[in-house]
């Protein structure tokens, strides 16, 4: 049995659509999975982060480490050093969505590849089409 026959009537499709929208709730944008992905290496602090993400303004990447850190997936552990270290790691709780990242991540990569071989084909459709005129 496959998980589209789990929601066969009214009051667990509601309940589905109810728990699918208060996961995007937790998880949405597309920055948190992304930087707890960068977390699953091990703790980082904030420069390393924002250099994993790239394009990440250091505002935004701010305000997701708190979003993430208020829904206990980020635990961030100041030092009194000077200047004072700020470290962010992963909580227990985050590697609940394990299987959640997972299949998003093999779902990517599938997706890229279909991609690709829709444009090769593309391609292929084109250079035969001016070969035949």
């Amino acid at each position: 049995m496959n998980n589209e026959q789990i929601i066969h009537n009214k009051e667990t499709c509601k309940a589905s659509v109810t728990a699918v929208r208060d996961t995007l709730y937790v998880v949405n944008g597309k920055w948190k999975l992304p930087m707890l992905v960068s977390l699953m290496t091990g703790p980082k602090r904030f420069k390393e982060l924002q250099r994993d993400l790239e394009s990440i303004t250091p505002k935004i990447l701010s305000k997701e480490l708190r979003e993430l850190e208020l829904n206990g997936f980020v635990k961030r552990t100041v030092y009194d050093t000077t200047p004072v270290t700020v470290i962010y790691e992963r909580t227990e709780y985050a590697d609940t969505l394990g299987k959640v990242v997972s299949e998003l991540r093999e779902w990517g990569m599938n997706h890229r590849e279909h991609i690709k071989q829709m444009s090769r084909a593309e391609a292929d459709a084109k250079k035969t089409m001016a070969v035949s005129l």
